[in-house]
């Protein structure tokens, strides 16, 4: 593991052990805050944010949930002569962390409207707007941020993030869910009375990452890791609105940069490493590898792995991720930052326990099998973890299988004749329907309900569409590859407020377009 100072400008370490002692007097009332303001001038004269959180983790001992203890309002006011926290203004739009910034900024506004709404009698659907929202974020701004930009500054020796900062971001998921909950089981006046707490909760979240993280994180990734960063965060998406993009060319990797193709393609990638040291170093379309049963190339390897009904996790015996599968389906979202982590990390401190026990079962030869399931009202997860062997019975790792089983369960009977109308036109099967859908879609066609495609408009919702048009769901795919999220779970926490304005934003399809080509589908139906 590098240090974190070796990413940095030199730092002065006795300036930051006494930047550390002023500021824990000032936080215990030991001293004003005047008095603390004018030493700092006098002998510290200026900060970086990145020195405060090079010096918090050298220095302060380590404290589960310092992330929520501190105040970062007060730390902005002590340091306020002395520490420039202002945006940066020379990053371009789709930089990752300008795209973090106006996600928070969004979340402002968004925050506002819960400050407003509170002062009025509960309307359920008004704040299950705003909830659907909310849980986007946690789903989406979170995920980003721990997957792509803590390992990341990790691997730099930069830990306190995921060793503190997690635990905040999982304090404040943890609260939303426990709000939605109250919503849903009509506990008004107790949700109602803890929306104050809600807001101020994420304002001080978000605060903490522009006024350390963000600052930190461009001191430590160079411009070409964030540019490498995009793919990640793209895949894994975005809570509001649209990706801005620029027309800045890309930097070309060329083969003395670095020893892979940068394109996440496993046969290219393969091939390349294979050819580096004089094996099988032809086309990888042609080149044929020994496989325990038969051989494949390359190419065939990899198709393989992106078309299982499965989404499968290698970890190493060294305890480090070395590969997951790049499924169309991917249940949760996931990047390819992970790829060489230690795999404790890529998982909630506190859930590490239940990883650290599984390893050590697994490596002792104690068990070499374990299951967990998630059961909620319309979907059923199934999750497994497999110890790897080889012939000699030595544990060379973990294997993670994850797969949405909720249409499985839901099959009757047998159905041992062909019968291709559970598939649709890309012989992918289609989600089983439930009862209540089955009966509103009876509804639809015996009433001959259609929709007046001229009336199709950015405020038109999606799930209207859907409602009268079910198969939209599969075919709005051949629009845009990001339709893919009408695919996976997430469906339903996003459908019931996406509007096509929306979801031109999402898809990255221009509205006209989107309208235009929904319509086509529409009438081949």
């Amino acid at each position: 593991m590098e240090t974190m100072s070796s990413y940095l400008p030199k730092l002065d370490e006795e300036k930051l052990k006494f930047v550390i002692e002023l500021k824990e007097k000032y936080n215990a009332g030991e001293i004003s805050l005047a008095d603390a303001r004018k030493q700092l001038k006098e002998r510290v004269k200026t900060l970086k944010p990145y020195e405060i959180a090079y010096a918090e983790q050298k220095i302060m001992p380590f404290v589960e949930d310092e992330c929520i203890k501190e105040n970062i309002q007060n730390m902005m006011l002590l340091f306020d002569e002395v520490m420039d926290t202002s945006r940066p203004t020379e990053l371009p739009p789709d930089h990752p962390i300008m795209c973090y910034f106006r996600e928070n900024d969004d979340m402002r506004e968004l925050l506002k409207e819960v400050e407003n709404l509170i002062q009025f009698p509960v309307i359920k659907n008004q704040w299950y707007e705003l909830y659907d929202k909310l849980d986007l974020w946690w789903k989406l701004h979170l995920p980003r941020k721990q997957n792509q930009l803590y390992s990341l500054l990790e691997k730099k020796g930069f830990t306190r993030p995921t060793t503190t900062m997690w635990v905040l971001d999982d304090f404040v998921r943890d609260e939303i869910k426990e709000n939605r909950k109250m919503l849903d089981d009509g506990n008004e006046e107790e949700f109602i009375a803890s929306q104050t707490s809600v807001v101020a909760d994420i304002i001080d979240l978000i605060q903490k990452e522009e006024t350390v993280l963000y600052p930190t994180s461009l001191a430590m990734i160079t411009p070409e890791e964030f540019e490498d960063m995009k793919s990640g965060d793209k895949e894994i998406g975005f809570t509001f609105g649209k990706l801005e993009t620029t027309n800045k060319p890309k930097k070309t990797i060329t083969q003395q940069d670095s020893n892979i193709s940068g394109q996440g393609n496993l046969a290219k990638d393969l091939a390349q490493l294979l050819g580096k040291y004089g094996f099988n170093s032809g086309d990888s379309e042609t080149s044929e590898l020994d496989v325990a049963m038969g051989k494949m190339t390359l190419e065939q390897i990899n198709l393989v792995f992106k078309h299982l009904p499965v989404d499968i996790t290698y970890v190493n015996e060294n305890e480090i991720v070395k590969f997951y599968s790049d499924t169309a389906h991917r249940i949760f979202p996931r990047s390819k930052n992970v790829i060489g982590r230690d795999v404790k990390n890529c998982h909630p401190r506190k859930s590490v326990h239940i990883v650290e026990e599984i390893i050590e079962k697994f490596r002792s030869g104690e068990q070499d099998f374990v299951e967990f399931w998630i059961n909620k009202p319309g979907l059923f997860i199934y999750i497994s973890y497999t110890a790897v062997k080889d012939e000699n019975g030595k544990f060379r790792g973990i294997l993670e299988m994850m797969q949405d089983c909720t249409k499985i369960r839901s099959l009757e009977g047998s159905q041992t004749l062909l019968n291709w109308e559970s598939f649709n036109s890309n012989n992918k099967v289609v989600e089983e329907k439930t009862e209540e859908v089955k009966n509103e879609e009876t509804k639809i066609e015996e009433n001959n309900i259609k929709i007046d495609l001229d009336k199709i408009n950015g405020d038109t919702y999606l799930k209207d569409l859907i409602k009268v048009y079910p198969k939209l769901k599969e075919d709005m795919v051949k629009i845009s590859e990001n339709f893919k999220l009408l695919q996976t779970p997430l469906l339903a926490v996003m459908l019931p407020t996406v509007t096509l304005k929306k979801a031109s934003e999402r898809g990255e399809v221009e509205l006209d377009t989107l309208i235009e080509k929904i319509k086509e589908i529409i009438k081949s139906y």
